[in-house]
């Protein structure tokens, strides 16, 4: 039994280490001079801690602008998700209606079809609409997903079907039904959603880059992926810009983690 745990541990340790490399890696390449990030065989620490590059990121950049863009674009998203996903969370887990079932299971193969292949379909609808290169055309979008659907229909069937009943039979309607009693009782489930949001949107790169071309609306992504040069690429920089980018996230995860864990637990309630 101690063997099996010990065994256990190492496992556990040596995937911790597998995930931390890349990110401690990311972070002591940020303080090299750029000379040390192309050494070959490269260098662990830094010979001289270059703290300057985090200031040079944002001297070179409108850093502070796109960090501004990425956190309003979450936000709004964020908030579009919550409402509306729990909207039609509310209508499948609690109401009944013709073609239910199948209405479901049409939002839930909408989480089959890879991504990548709405992008082009979305482009020529903002394009028609005149939003390209627009907050709109990064939020719009975004507002609804099946997953966020998905998640907190199974969260509100969890909840004793006991409770809507008795609210109806005081004469409460729909409306405050989902507002006083399912909101009020779903909020780990709605912290899960909104963490699984913000994770997706703020490392959005692909809708960004395809839906907007100006510098002024330019999100976290494509400003660290600036720093790409077309003949060199300042590595120092770039991680600098990373490190910049993700802190946000690795504090949100820190704090929030439990419930983080608690969502993904979510998607196995019952159906």
């Amino acid at each position: 039994m101690k063997l099996g745990k010990l065994l256990l541990h190492a496992g556990l340790l040596l995937g911790v280490m597998a995930m931390a490399m890349p990110l401690l890696w990311m972070a002591l390449t940020s303080v090299k001079t750029f000379a040390e990030s192309m050494q070959a065989p490269p260098t662990i620490l830094p010979a001289a801690w270059q703290f300057a590059n985090y200031g040079k990121v944002l001297q070179k950049t409108e850093f502070l602008r796109y960090f501004g863009n990425t956190l309003f674009v979450t936000v709004v998203k964020t908030a579009g998700q919550l409402l509306f996903c729990s909207l039609a969370a509310f209508a499948f887990a609690t109401m009944r209606f013709p073609w239910k079932n199948s209405l479901f299971l049409l939002v839930l193969s909408v989480m089959m079809l890879p991504h990548q292949l709405a992008l082009l379909p979305t482009f020529i609808l903002m394009k028609q609409l005149g939003w390209l290169n627009t907050y709109q055309a990064l939020i719009v979008p975004g507002l609804a997903s099946g997953f966020g659907i998905f998640l907190l229909r199974q969260f509100f069937l969890s909840l004793p079907i006991e409770i809507g009943e008795a609210a109806k039979m005081d004469g409460a309607s729909y409306p405050r039904i989902y507002w006083s009693l399912y909101l009020s009782l779903s909020k780990p489930g709605l912290i899960s959603l909104s963490i699984f949001v913000i994770i997706a949107s703020w490392n959005d790169f692909l809708n960004p880059l395809i839906l907007t071309s100006s510098d002024k609306m330019r999100v976290l992504s494509l400003g660290v992926a600036s720093f790409v040069g077309e003949f060199a690429t300042d590595y120092p920089l770039m991680m600098a810009a990373a490190c910049i980018s993700v802190m946000p996230l690795i504090l949100m995860f820190i704090l929030l983690q439990r419930y983080f864990i608690q969502g993904i637990a979510l998607t196995g309630v019952k159906s």
